[in-house]
């Protein structure tokens, strides 16, 4: 069982070793890769399925959201036609489940690819059309057409897709109504650093999950936040005051399985925390540790791995 799925480079790693893997992400777009990578076993997207979803239709009088209310925040106004434009016919004239999933999944990492710092967070398209010497980005990834970047990601995306002859499973169910029992149980939470601030997947991604449900997404924006965001939603793993019982809780609902759990050692709460915390349930933790620099961090914290079982 992967709790936070997120990528699913970790279900999809298990699945890879003949593993039964139910795949969960409380996010509706990452669900949908768990659907199309890891629920999928044998579907793909063929050259006619990718013409549908590019196909400009006389007859269609396509919806504008994007383009009304995200001008000049994320992409260009022709970039967002294509969006709308996309979007819809992926909903409504692809009808297999999984093909929807891995269309999905080629639009959402075309997406990423065109955005600085691969995010949502900031109303940052200056940074793309600025006539500026750059020291970071890369430019040409920015300006790469969006349907060369969705015929790639459909190729990336097929070659992913196999059969391991096992019933895999993808849900999209909040941490704490996951299914116990699984022989091993894989928890990626949202980190929270040492002084309290933590990564709001929802909100650095949230124009991914806008399109997950893009017919009601007019009615969840907060249109007072300069990048159009979500209205934000409390999530206890964000919180200094409640992360530490959203541990213990997930652990001991998992109690009869081997917990793993993937964090960071300057966290909240701390590693000899979580250390202490697994053995109240497990007699053996192992842990182990690995250097790591990111994007948007100016120091090298250290990546925690804990066995427990």
């Amino acid at each position: 069982l992967d709790v936070f799925g997120g990528t699913g480079v970790v279900s999809h790693r298990f699945k890879l070793a003949g593993k039964q893997v139910t795949y969960n992400d409380k996010l509706m777009f990452n669900w949908n890769i768990g659907l199309g990578l890891i629920q999928n076993s044998s579907v793909n997207l063929k050259v006619d399925d990718v013409d549908t979803v590019l196909r400009v239709r006389k007859d269609v009088i396509y919806p504008t959201f994007i383009q009304d209310t995200f001008e000049g925040i994320y992409f260009y106004d022709d970039e967002n036609v294509w969006l709308d434009r996309t979007t819809y016919n992926i909903e409504h004239f692809i009808h297999d489940p999984y093909k929807q999933s891995l269309a999905r999944f080629a639009l959402f990492q075309s997406c990423i690819a065109k955005r600085p710092y691969n995010l949502f967070h900031r109303a940052n398209l200056y940074m793309r059309s600025a006539n500026v010497e750059r020291s970071f980005g890369n430019k040409s990834t920015w300006d790469t057409p969006f349907e060369k970047h969705f015929r790639v990601f459909v190729g990336e995306a097929n070659a992913a897709v196999f059969d391991n002859h096992r019933h895999n499973e993808a849900i999209n169910v909040d941490a704490f109504e996951t299914p116990t029992g699984a022989d091993l149980v894989y928890l990626d939470p949202p980190y929270l650093n040492s002084e309290g601030k933590g990564l709001d997947y929802r909100d650095f991604y949230h124009f991914l999950e806008g399109m997950m449900s893009y017919s009601s997404w007019a009615a969840k924006v907060d249109y007072k936040s300069k990048h159009k965001r979500l209205i934000p939603e409390q999530s206890i793993w964000l919180q200094p005051k409640t992360i530490t019982q959203a541990f213990e809780s997930i652990i001991d609902r998992h109690r009869s399985s081997v917990v793993v759990i993937s964090y960071r050692d300057d966290g909240i709460p701390s590693k000899n925390d979580l250390v202490k915390m697994l053995k109240k349930y497990k007699q053996t933790v192992e842990c182990v540790t690995q250097s790591q620099k990111y994007v948007l961090s100016h120091r090298t914290s250290h990546e925690l791995l804990l066995i427990a079982y």
